[in-house]
């Protein structure tokens, strides 16, 4: 059964049919999904969320199918870390990390929105699915599409991470590498949109596909016992993950399943693609375009869709945005490793980076739960920290070589 009414225009909320359509004809605002709450409210309660399988579809009911997923059914409920030792290192009292390093299929919240898209768009009858990605949407596609028998192409700016390219193209997908920034590559995705019958998950799907962040939201409301944290820090590339988890927490707060105990959105960026974060910073609703230049490619969007709507969201809840180096993003990256065993990738160094400056500074109280999204696994971009880490000691294989390295290092 589907609990969705319409899409509706963010700017004008001018209303459409459920179809494979994202911007309003009225104003050119984005759409989005709107639901029958009073509904959900019927259907949904803390105790039968409690009793689902473990997965992003224990909250089906706020999530835009119609019918049962498809597609990435045992996709999210990833953990959600009680950080102590880095909470140690950093001064907090209560920090959690939000880990999807280990999402299901392809390691990345992006998992999250494809099952969604997908399964949306085999409701729509497509058999060819598409996508314009910084890398890790198009993994995800790639491997989303191969499980559920659907047709592959992707576009991915042509000098993305060999690992991230390698992992699209073992599942058989086309992979077009196109000479120019990531928004380059979304403005002619949209153009092939309008001429193919494709499913283009965060084109022509991404009123669908956006709806599949709030789950990270859900997740960490229940995994903290059904409540919100006092501050989450999030990363930002088009900002979309940034106003789902936002959506997510009123969602659950509307329906009676958490208490509004005033959570403060932060967002993180990497100092060579900051946008949205320097519009917060300037104390301005706007953003100029940028040329992005930062090994943090996976958020290198210049031009971010959903970022005067992320800027407002931050504003709104009294957070604020930070941005950090690369060098920062190294050292976050090792320093969430050595102190949590969590290896992420260059996004997940930007977003820890940033929630280090932001206690530094006092942005962020250390006194009050801070939860960190880490969105992707280390295991993607090996290549931004290789020339930053030790080299393995070598010796022979006797025992006195041993012993002698030993005596070597006291």
């Amino acid at each position: 059964m589907s609990f969705m009414k319409a899409l509706k225009c963010r700017e004008c909320e001018e209303e459409y049919p459920l179809e494979p359509s994202h911007v309003c004809e009225m104003c050119f605002g984005p759409l989005e999904v709107v639901y029958n709450y009073d509904e959900i409210k019927k259907s949904i309660s803390k105790e039968k969320i409690l009793e689902r399988p473990r997965s992003m579809w224990r909250y089906r009911e706020l999530l835009p199918i119609e019918g049962d997923p498809t597609v990435g059914v045992q996709t999210g409920f990833t953990p959600l870390i009680r950080a102590t030792r880095l909470a140690e290192r950093l001064g907090v009292k209560e920090l959690y990390i939000k880990n999807d390093t280990v999402n299901h299929p392809t390691l990345s919240f992006k998992d999250r929105v494809v099952s969604v898209a997908l399964t949306r768009a085999r409701e729509f009858g497509f058999k060819t699915v598409s996508c314009a990605s910084t890398g890790n949407l198009a993994n995800s596609v790639a491997a989303n599409a191969a499980a559920a028998g659907l047709d592959c192409i992707v576009f991915i700016p042509y000098d993305l991470e060999p690992s991230k390219v390698n992992a699209s193209i073992v599942y058989g997908a086309r992979l077009v590498g196109i000479q120019g920034t990531y928004d380059d590559v979304n403005r002619l995705c949209s153009e092939i949109a309008n001429k193919h019958n494709w499913a283009f998950v965060n084109v022509n799907m991404r009123p669908y596909y956006a709806e599949g962040s709030k789950s990270m939201g859900y997740e960490i409301c229940e995994q903290l016992g059904f409540k919100s944290p006092d501050q989450v820090v999030i990363p930002m590339a088009s900002g979309s993950l940034l106003t789902k988890i936002y959506k997510s927490f009123n969602e659950f707060i509307d329906l009676g399943l958490i208490k509004d105990d005033g959570a403060k959105f932060y967002g993180a960026q990497a100092t060579g693609c900051s946008p949205i974060a320097k519009s917060v910073k300037d104390g301005v609703d706007f953003f100029k375009p940028v040329k992005p230049d930062t090994i943090a490619k996976s958020l290198a969007i210049g031009n971010p869709a959903d970022g005067y709507y992320a800027n407002r969201i931050i504003e709104k809840t009294h957070g604020y945005a930070e941005d950090v180096t690369d060098e920062e993003i190294v050292d976050a990256i090792k320093l969430l490793a050595e102190t949590e065993g969590v290896f992420a990738e260059t996004a997940g160094g930007v977003t820890l980076g940033v929630t280090k400056k932001l206690l530094e500074t006092g942005k962020l109280d250390p006194n009050k739960s801070i939860v960190v999204c880490i969105t992707g696994n280390g295991l993607k971009t090996q290549e931004a920290i290789v020339d930053y880490l030790e080299k393995p000691e070598i010796i022979g294989a006797k025992l006195s070589d041993f012993e002698e390295l030993l005596k070597s290092k006291e």
